[in-house]
């Protein structure tokens, strides 16, 4: 998926009441930029990274600029854009890109389904079960390597969570997909510590029957694409 304009290096000075971020530009001026990342965004909001930020002219925002992406040591990239992965998903889905999901020959978004929520995408097929398929960013890095989720407590993410498993009881399938917006990690686990009572219902899902996913991606300033499965510890996770 590629950016719509080109991204413009800046310098972060500071993220603020969540979706707010100070950066400089190359030629010194100071903007606002609207951060499209509610969660904590452990390690990605210090004062002095290097982030790319997007402008868009359309007089209906109220913001000129979108913090898309964060550079990392080593080459590495993340992308704050908890938006984003959806549309990624969407696109690979569209390509056959996700083989777990590939037989699916319609795909909607956004359907009404449970107590008051939407899935973010339902997979029908002729002869085969309604799949149910919900998306989550990941985008904290503790330990070398791995990926973990959520990076805050959310009650929104333990909802979804329990309807899932609803699907699943009604003899649909479920499936939690984990989007790793970051590109220096290769394994995925849930932070028990951070959010006790999501990984107590990440564990009851897995049992309930539904499907754990986690994939990669790889991303640059023009763009970010959907790469390959990582694993998801096999392990309870609390």
């Amino acid at each position: 998926m590629q950016f719509q304009t080109p991204l413009i290096r800046a310098t972060l000075i500071r993220r603020y009441k969540r979706f707010l971020a100070d950066v400089i530009l190359p030629d010194g001026r100071e903007v606002t930029a609207h951060c499209g990342n509610p969660g904590a965004m452990t390690g990605l909001k210090d004062g002095g990274m290097r982030v790319w930020i997007e402008r868009n002219d359309d007089p209906k925002r109220k913001l000129r600029y979108s913090w898309k992406l964060c550079e990392l040591p080593n080459n590495h990239w993340a992308c704050v854009d908890t938006n984003m992965p959806n549309a990624l998903v969407a696109e690979a889905l569209a390509l056959g890109g996700i083989p777990e999901l590939a037989v699916y020959a319609n795909i909607r978004s956004e359907v009404k389904y449970g107590k008051n929520s939407r899935i973010d995408f339902l997979l029908t097929g002729d002869g085969l079960p309604n799949c149910y398929v919900e998306v989550k960013a990941v985008t904290l890095q503790r330990t070398r390597d791995l990926a973990e989720f959520p990076d805050s407590v959310t009650e929104r993410g333990a909802k979804h969570l329990g309807e899932l498993i609803e699907m699943v009881k009604q003899s649909h399938r479920a499936v939690m997909l984990y989007v790793v917006h970051r590109t220096d990690c290769i394994r995925f686990k849930i932070a028990a510590d951070v959010d006790a009572n999501y990984a107590r219902l990440f564990d009851q899902a897995r049992v309930a029957g539904v499907e754990m996913l986690a994939y990669t991606t790889e991303m640059n300033e023009t763009g970010v694409t959907l790469t390959t499965r990582l694993p998801v510890d096999p392990e309870k996770q609390i």
